[in-house]
């Protein structure tokens, strides 16, 4: 276990954060902790995925059909 000291000032508001989500400080932390600790995996924004599919539009087929995993396993043992 840690202890973290902080000024009484600050551990109060951060109480009542963690009271206005219905969690104690400790379980409050203990969330805020693992979000931190594992964040979500980054979206894309809505630009960029229509860029994606403007240049997927103007991608030509490959001449022989090979995909892209054909390309990366290629000479592969």
């Amino acid at each position: 276990m840690t202890v973290i000291e902080l000024p009484d000032q600050q551990a109060a508001a951060l109480k009542a954060r963690a009271a206005a989500q219905g969690l104690t400080l400790e379980a409050w932390l203990r969330r805020l902790a693992e979000e931190e600790a594992f964040p979500p995996a980054p979206s894309f924004p809505p630009e960029a995925a229509a860029r994606i599919l403007e240049l997927q539009k103007r991608v030509k087929p490959d001449p022989e059909g090979w995909t892209v995993h054909d390309y990366i396993d290629h000479d592969r043992p």
